[in-house]
């Protein structure tokens, strides 16, 4: 589960680009991948206009089959990697039940470089075209490291 505030933004283009790189490696049915955001502002809604058109112009992936959808304390227990775009969404989702038992992610502690691990993923809404390319680089660069991560915990490197 990727998660982000309004989940409009950077957690439906994570969820699209961590599908992408699960299907190149041929894992698609080993994985149940979604996507949700802290708050209920936009349940319901489709991406962002601004991720909708990076995901299809850069990576050539489709998002505008998801919903934003608010993260729940079922999702804390149902899903067994939670995956936070900022600092600022953990501290939200530790408000729910049962979340002190949760250890979450950081997307960006996943990148190549570690020198931005422990950074957040920026917010691009409202900031224009090169703001969801910003995003996009960064998501795309950490997802292959998180799957990577994720397939070594399993047992399955």
């Amino acid at each position: 589960m990727f998660f982000c505030l309004g989940n409009i933004c950077r957690s439906p283009l994570a969820e699209g680009l961590f599908k992408h790189e699960v299907a190149r490696r041929g894992l698609d049915e080993d994985f149940h991948i979604e996507s949700s955001g802290t708050s209920s502002y936009h349940v319901g809604e489709l991406p962002d206009p601004g991720s909708r058109e990076v995901a299809k112009r850069r990576g050539g992936i489709d998002i505008s089959d998801q919903r934003s959808q608010q993260l729940t304390a079922t999702h804390l227990e149902s899903f067994d990697y939670l995956v936070a775009m900022s600092h600022s969404n953990i501290a939200n989702a530790q408000r729910l039940r049962g979340a002190d038992k949760i250890d979450f992610l950081l997307l960006r502690d996943f990148e190549p470089d570690a020198t931005h691990h422990g950074e957040d993923v920026p917010d691009p809404w409202g900031h224009g075209r090169s703001a969801f390319d910003e995003v996009y680089d960064i998501v795309e660069r950490s997802c292959a490291n998180l799957l990577d991560h994720i397939l070594e915990q399993e047992g399955r490197a």
